[in-house]
């Protein structure tokens, strides 16, 4: 893809408003996909040990080990602390975390926005109280009859409609889609490797589904780019066409392998999907353990 074909389709999903927000109606429809009980959580752990896929590792550090001399009770605590904009931490990016020609989601130019405290716009905050509403996973992997796709394998707009209605799933209005291309079933398989340079995930064209389907945030288990970019001069151009174009968020690094068993298991592709970040001031992210309840 060139990048004046990729401008082109950046400027034809472009929009100047949020998309449709997840109603309370839309919420409380959701819950009704609630029937078991049964909850399965979607973040990766805390990683403080470095590696190729983790070159900025999380911090875990204790502060204070119980002193036997002092009065009842004894406390232990700890200190946590994490550059989440990575490979190996679940997160949400905001808004205000991609920028594309110097400029943010609906045209606010990044330089007016940014200080050394954060951003004044688009911060995660704008995210709170959190995302609540109908998910659906796309188990693109499962499609292929792979336990994987391979690092570098594009996925299209209409393999994701495939998938969807391989599944019995119909794509609605304020939908959280997630898609699953096993990058962690490799990673625990075959040893870590840098997704900054090759990894599974979506084609940009791919985002015209998103659009047409008014879904209201995407995650997969990677960050959703496929890598190396299809796109000249552009890194990672699911974000910039996701967020900056189309005031997406992104959940990045999810693990949708035991989400995949579940709906596999129940033949159940939707549920009840709940993520909230941390109330983070002029945040660009927020790391997130995202849930879906069946």
């Amino acid at each position: 893809m060139t990048r004046d074909e990729f401008d082109a389709l950046f400027d034809q999903l472009r929009r100047d408003q949020l998309p449709d927000p997840v109603t309370r109606t839309r919420r409380v429809t959701a819950a009704g996909l609630v029937r078991t009980g049964e909850v399965v959580a979607m973040g990766r752990p805390w990683d403080s040990v470095p590696g190729p896929d983790n070159r900025r590792p999380a911090l875990h550090q204790m502060t204070e080990l119980a002193d036997v001399t002092a009065a009842e009770p004894t406390v232990h605590k700890d200190f946590i602390a994490s550059d989440y904009h990575g490979k190996a931490q679940t997160h949400l990016d905001a808004l205000c975390h991609i920028a594309y020609r110097g400029l943010l989601f609906a045209a606010v130019p990044a330089r007016k926005v940014f200080t050394s405290r954060g951003a004044s716009y688009g911060a995660v905050t704008d995210l709170l109280p959190g995302l609540v509403g109908r998910g659906v996973l796309l188990d693109v992997a499962r499609l292929r009859g792979l336990d994987w796709l391979e690092p570098g394998e594009a996925v299209g707009g209409p393999e994701l409609l495939v998938c969807a209605d391989e599944q019995g799933t119909r794509l609605e209005h304020g939908d959280i889609l997630l898609v699953r291309t096993g990058h962690l079933a490799r990673r625990r398989r075959l040893g870590p490797w840098d997704p900054e340079d090759l990894s599974a995930g979506l084609h940009p064209t791919a985002m015209r589904v998103l659009s047409e389907s008014r879904a209201s945030a995407l995650g997969s288990d990677g960050d959703s780019d496929v890598r190396p970019s299809p796109v000249d001069g552009v890194h990672s151009p699911i974000h910039v066409l996701a967020i900056t174009a189309m005031g997406l968020p992104l959940i990045d690094n999810l693990d949708l392998e035991a989400l995949a068993e579940t709906c596999a298991r129940t033949s159940r592709w939707e549920f009840l999907f709940v993520a909230a970040p941390l109330n983070i001031p002029r945040g660009t992210g927020s790391p997130v353990n995202p849930l879906a309840v069946f």
